[in-house]
């Protein structure tokens, strides 16, 4: 079989996410993921200072994932501004 265009393989993995979304709903494929994710911030908390309220450990871990996201969007903008630089 001949292989594929970078077109191809994009329209045919197009065509395989629509099909799953009609599928499936997103929150329940991604649900487990999503909780181990979430669960890395209460591990940190927890760690830090454990005994904690549950409704304290919820608030700092939110805080702690939105650190995380920022941390990430800044280091998105400095190699989006060096890849501008260098171009």
């Amino acid at each position: 079989m001949p292989s594929k265009s970078p077109q191809q393989r994009s329209l045919i993995s197009a065509i395989g996410a629509h099909e799953r979304a009609a599928r499936y709903d997103g929150r329940e494929v991604t649900a487990r993921a999503r909780s181990a994710f979430l669960a890395r911030f209460l591990h940190e908390v927890d760690d830090a200072t454990p005994g904690l309220p549950e409704a304290e450990r919820q608030r700092r871990a939110g805080h702690l994932l939105q650190a995380h996201m920022k941390r990430l969007a800044l280091a998105s903008s400095k190699a989006r501004a060096r890849r501008k630089a260098s171009a």
